[in-house]
């Protein structure tokens, strides 16, 4: 072999070599080369929480009458602007006394003039922070450690090289209110979708032109599906890249049936669920989460008592039966056409969920009534939600020639460990690597 030869196979090896090392080493250092001509090289994410994943904050006013002589006085937490107080989360709250001021103040009433939710008497409600992910953190800053939300997946993003505020963003809202069917008024929860899609648009302005990725929990992809569907397919494919879902209950839930018969006190001991089960039965959201008839047949009882069943298709009769008359119309008229089809977007959509968690399947009642908890026959989901919720798209878009969608399945990974856990937060960051590499090798094939 000549010394020419040995030359050019030595330049090559070496160009391969630095293709390789620049390949391995785009998604945590392209940034910063792509930032050098003004652009940003990472999709901007968008993280999207489920209910109860950020913190809201409310005042009272002269309209405000508590029940009790310590709730027209206690205020947790309060600061300097206005009056304003963290009303979600405050670990004040789980004391007795404190817990029935709370949930007074995060009720909602159904105005069946308006056709429409709205907050108590007396109570204003705000979400802060909108647009950063620094409410999403922590339920609660002065416990951070055992309040901590999305605060591993944010650590993890970032080690990426995203940023809060620059290429990485916080959508939080009123997780109370839901959204309902065409034709009805949803003032709360049609407002933050719009201010989504607004902040979507910035978002990806702000970054190239860049599409985004969303990244919801929960409730939140509920949310994020509806922001799709309700925007054209034009505008989905300027400005959405990607959309991963983690633990999205997209039929329902049987838990959620227990949350509005019994009261849900979310596994925290010192709770009664009898304290906060009308203000969790006055949720929109939660009415939003019922079991969904296609997920759950109409031949398997989701509650039994001594005298009934109910399936998903006795949703009405089983809130007449618990005493929740007045949830029975904004069910029948909003939500059940809202959930009736979930329509394919035409965007990208990945869904990580867990399985192999014993998740409530069937609530059995005894002769004392729905103010005791039900014995619980488990089954397949993450603990929160049912399996056949978790895979509904899988089943319900499998004809969808135009719909891709990838599933992965999590094992002994629950709804909330999916935030936190090691695995399941590296196949979440390895779904947005991924999802980045097509930026990562055009810059390569570039050089």
């Amino acid at each position: 072999m000549g010394e020419s030869q040995t030359t050019i196979i030595g330049s090559i090896a070496t160009i391969m070599t630095l293709v390789t090392m620049m390949v391995a080493i785009a998604p945590y250092t392209c940034r910063a080369m792509i930032n050098n001509n003004h652009q940003n090289q990472l999709h901007p994410v968008i993280l999207i929480p489920g209910a109860g994943g950020n913190q809201l904050e409310a005042r009272l006013t002269d309209e405000y009458k508590g029940t009790s002589w310590l709730c027209n006085r206690f205020y947790p937490v309060k600061k300097d602007d206005g009056g304003w107080f963290r009303l979600w989360f405050d670990i004040g709250v789980l004391l007795a006394p404190l817990t029935e001021c709370f949930a007074e103040r995060m009720t909602l009433y159904y105005d069946l003039e308006a056709d429409d939710y709205r907050n108590a008497p007396g109570v204003e409600t705000r979400v802060s922070g909108f647009g950063s992910v620094q409410s999403l953190r922590y339920l609660d800053p002065s416990f951070k450690h055992i309040t901590s939300y999305m605060e591993p997946l944010i650590k993890s993003i970032q080690d990426l090289g995203y940023k809060d505020s620059e290429n990485l963003f916080g959508a939080p809202y009123d997780f109370r209110y839901g959204l309902a069917s065409e034709g009805h008024p949803s003032d709360v929860g049609s407002t933050f979708l719009q201010n989504l899609k607004e902040f979507v648009e910035n978002a990806s302005n702000a970054n190239g032109g860049i599409p985004v990725i969303l990244v919801s929990h929960s409730l939140g992809g509920l949310f994020a599906l509806q922001l799709l569907n309700r925007n054209p397919l034009s505008w989905r494919e300027q400005y959405i890249k990607h959309f991963i879902a983690l633990s999205a209950p997209w039929g329902g839930t049987v838990d959620e049936m227990l949350t509005f018969a019994s009261g849900n006190a979310l596994g925290v001991p010192l709770v009664n669920p009898l304290l906060v089960r009308n203000e969790q039965r006055s949720s929109e959201s939660n009415l939003w989460l019922m079991p969904r008839q296609k997920n759950f047949p109409l031949e398997t009882p989701l509650v039994v008592t001594p005298n009934s069943a109910y399936s998903s298709f006795d949703i009405s009769r089983f809130l007449q039966d618990i005493g929740f008359e007045e949830g029975v119309h904004p069910y029948e008229t909003r939500i059940q056409p809202l959930v009736e089809k979930l329509v394919a977007p035409g965007v990208p959509i990945t869904c990580i969920v867990g399985n192999g968690v014993p998740t409530a399947e069937t609530l059995y009642y005894g002769d004392e009534g729905f103010d005791k908890q039900p014995k619980i026959i488990y089954g397949d989901g993450d603990g929160t939600v049912n399996i056949a919720s978790l895979l509904a798209l899988e089943d319900e878009w499998k004809e969808e020639k135009n719909q891709t969608l990838k599933v992965i399945k999590l094992a002994g990974i629950s709804h909330t460990s999916i935030l936190k856990d090691d695995k399941a937060l590296a196949q979440i960051i390895n779904e947005i690597v991924v999802i980045n590499s097509n930026i990562s090798s055009s810059l390569v094939s570039s050089l």
